[in-house]
Order: C-alpha cells, then structure tokens, then sequence
C-alpha cells in the first residue's frame, strides 16, 4: 500500500480521473473481460484491495474506486443515496467491461447495495463483505460517539477505535507495517466524508427495501468482525431474494486485507459465473 495523497497532489500512476458532476472521481483500471468494480470501506481506502486487485485483473477489468473523500476523488455531502446517485453517474461514464460485479467492502458494500436498488442496471452481481441490513443499538451507538468526537476532536482522536474496527487484536499486534498504513489512509481522508458515512450509518435501515435487489448476491464475513458481525451478515443473507453467505476464518473487517489468498478463494467461482 502507497501514501495516500491529498487533494492537491496528482493522482498516482495508473490512476485516471473521471467527472462525477462538478467534481472527480479517482479510478485504477486493469485487464480485461467481465467488468468487476471495487468499492472500498470507510476506514480505509483503495488500497484495501492491493491483495486482490491484479490476481482478478488477470481474468476480469477490475475498476479501483477512490470513494468521494478519498484520495483526490471530490467529496460529496450527503446520505448514502446521494453518494450513490454521484458512483452511478460517474461509472456510467467509464468502459466498465460486460456489464460488472460490484464488490463492496464495509460502507463501501452498504454503497454497493443502494446502488443496485436505485440503478439496478448498473451491476450483474454483487459481493457484500462486512455488511448488513441495519446496526445494533449498540452498533448505531457506536457511529454516533465516533462521529462526536471526531467532529470536536479531529480524526486523529478516533484512528485507534477505527484501526480496532479493522482488525483483530492478534493482527495489529502482528503486522504493525500494515496497521500504520491503514492509520495514515484513514486521517487522509475528508472529515466531512467520516461525518456523514457515521450519520448515514447510524441510521441505516434496509430491511423493507431489499426485495429491489434482484441480482445475485454473494455475501462474505469474517469470523472474527466486530464492526459488522456475522449476524448481520445472515440477516442480510435472509432478507435479499437471491443471496448466499460466506464466513471468513480468521479474518475481521478486511478479509481482502488480512487473507487475500482465503478471499479470492472464496469469491472466484461467484466472481467468474456468468449470472
């Protein structure tokens, strides 16, 4: 994983710049065939996905989004379908491929899934890590305290809740390398952007809306995810209309992340399959 830019910085190499209404869109595009589009979590950035981006890009054109607030992508103000209505108009704009899966990770799946309900022509399938159909009391409770103290204290003051959110205890003490890359991505990104993905978070609920979903649905969790269980993952799994579950040994927020090789092992045959 590189360094994060900031908004006034060029993008980094491979990377392009697309419109997305009056502001841009950061992409790293590779390969060819079947497209697959990645949409990273909130706690981390495009680079969550460096494990598994050229292994699919080797059979598939894999689209790398920076979300808005990421990177240089603009940010945008505004719920999760106000994010999404930005992705669908920006993606439409670009060569996907045939027409792709979406692969989501944490807010980035949350993302992925409100896409396919308001612009259900945009994606053939999807896979889900580290989603749901709404928080816990004490999962909502757990945005709104972030959110607080980011918004008087800064990012910084909420790096290390973040980092727990991510991994497990025994990753982070393992892998320090990574730890302090995901920390540095995640004070990269726009304070505005943390803001309303905890607002919306907070208040998530897609239970009645699910029955939009009509594509095939592949959801994955780790074992170990304290930011989205894995009871929220089979309650996503129970209420959309085509959909089946995967759990992660070992793996929390991340998988793609902590186990990239378990990851694509688990998603290939779902990835490669022609809905």
């Amino acid at each position: 994983m590189g360094t994060p830019s900031s908004a006034e910085t060029p993008p980094m190499p491979g990377r392009t710049l697309v419109r997305a209404g009056s502001g841009q869109l950061q992409i790293m595009v590779a390969g060819q065939g079947q497209g697959v589009v990645l949409f990273h979590s909130m706690l981390a950035d495009h680079a969550s996905f460096s494990g598994v981006f050229e292994p699919l890009s080797r059979s598939h054109k894999v689209t790398s989004v920076s979300l808005p607030g990421f990177g240089v992508s603009d940010p945008v103000r505004g719920e999760l379908e106000v994010v999404a209505d930005h992705l669908a108009a920006a993606l439409g704009s670009c060569d996907l491929g045939v027409r792709p899966v979406f692969i989501g990770n944490g807010y980035g799946a949350f993302l992925a899934i409100v896409l396919a309900m308001r612009h259900p022509h945009l994606a053939d399938k999807l896979v889900l890590v580290g989603c749901g159909t709404a928080f816990s009391e004490s999962g909502r409770a757990a945005f709104v305290q972030m959110r607080s103290k980011a918004k008087t204290q800064g990012l910084s003051a909420v790096a290390d809740i973040a980092m727990a959110r991510l991994f497990s205890g025994d990753f982070r003490e393992k892998h320090p390398d990574v730890l302090a890359q995901c920390r540095e991505h995640f004070l990269a990104m726009s304070p505005d952007t943390f803001d309303d993905a905890c607002q919306s978070l907070a208040t998530l609920d897609l239970g009645n809306h699910l029955h939009k979903v009509v594509v095939p649905v592949l959801v994955v969790v780790g074992e170990g995810d304290e930011a989205t269980p894995p009871v929220m993952a089979r309650q996503l799994v129970a209420a959309l209309p085509n959909a089946r579950l995967h759990v992660l040994p070992g793996c929390a927020h991340v998988p793609q992340l902590q186990d990239p090789q378990s990851f694509l092992a688990a998603i290939r045959e779902f990835v490669d399959t022609q809905a």
